[in-house]
């Protein structure tokens, strides 16, 4: 998973260097992200202070933001 200034967190195939899925905020950039510990989730930090958590389950190629 990466986090971007582009203002997304993305899940990437490590195999071929590829993203699986985009989630993007509908806030600032993303500063951290990290999937829960059951790893069904991930949780992205923005600079503007807001939390952000997407399912993996139901992330499409681009997912929009929940708070």
């Amino acid at each position: 998973m990466t986090s971007s200034l582009d203002k997304s967190a993305r899940v990437w195939d490590a195999q071929i260097g590829a993203p699986l899925a985009t989630f993007l905020t509908d806030g600032s950039e993303v500063q951290s992200a990290a999937f829960s510990p059951d790893g069904k989730r991930i949780v992205a930090a923005s600079f503007d202070g807001v939390a952000r958590i997407w399912d993996l389950a139901a992330a499409p190629a681009t997912a929009a933001a929940q708070h």
